[in-house]
């Protein structure tokens, strides 16, 4: 899959496809992880990821959406959203950064924005990952213990962990509102994260139209000159790390 991956890219190259994933789930349910999946072999002028903090004042008093587009992709690119717009049916509406009336017009309109983006061409995929609270629970756990992984955890995380139903309820509500024909929502398992990972790298690459293409690589003739050691005059490099 990562060979059809890099294929992929090279079609998207070649073509011009302007290509969105968003990845949305609860804490811990894997987004990062397959986002790596997606992107680590692949040129990363040509794969972006977005993952936005918290609005500024400026922009709480933007329309919503406004944030979001320059971050959209340009031809030849590909955009994977860490978290996206639907933080307004999700985190804000469970955790009251957002009134019921803001999530309400945020509901009626996504359909119409997405609408809009996919009429103009472009290729919009939107997964939500699903894990069982035992499981986020057991992650939690793990990140809390891991001197190397506590950063992941913020105090939203915390605050979030006694509302597993409501984001359940948030969601169900999301997708009602939101599942179009022209921007379908695809939920994936993540309690086994890497099977989730491979199941949604397998949908991607079947949903998207590739066609094969050709790719120029260039020639490695021999060198001229014998091969040369590195010479160094103004600077030395550091020494190198002892063996252990």
């Amino acid at each position: 899959m990562q060979a059809e991956l890099t294929a992929m890219a090279g079609w998207v190259r070649q073509c011009g496809a302007r290509i969105l994933v968003i990845l949305e789930g609860r804490d811990t349910a894997g987004k990062t992880g397959a986002i790596n999946a997606i992107s680590q072999k692949l040129n990363p002028r040509q794969v972006r990821t977005v993952a936005l903090p918290s609005p500024t004042d400026r922009e709480k008093t933007q329309w919503y959406f406004q944030r979001y587009v320059p971050h959209l992709p340009a031809g030849g690119e590909i955009v994977l959203f860490d978290r996206s717009w639907y933080n307004r049916a999700g985190v804000e509406k469970v955790m009251g950064f957002a009134t019921e009336p803001q999530v309400a017009a945020f509901l009626d309109a996504a359909p119409t924005f997405e609408r809009m983006l996919v009429d103009d061409g472009l290729l919009l995929f939107k997964y939500w990952l699903t894990c069982d609270q035992e499981e986020q629970e057991e992650r939690l756990a793990e990140r809390h213990d891991d001197p190397t992984k506590r950063w992941k955890i913020s105090p939203i995380d915390v605050a979030a962990r006694g509302k597993y139903r409501a984001y359940t309820e948030a969601r169900e509500a999301m997708l009602q509102a939101t599942h179009t024909k022209h921007a379908p929502w695809t939920l994936v398992d993540f309690n086994d994260q890497r099977r989730g990972r491979l199941t949604l790298v397998r949908d991607l690459l079947d949903r998207l139209p590739i066609k094969q293409v050709e790719e120029t690589v260039p020639g490695l003739p021999p060198l001229a000159e014998p091969c040369a050691k590195e010479h160094f005059g103004v600077l030395k490099p550091l020494k190198p790390y002892p063996d252990t």
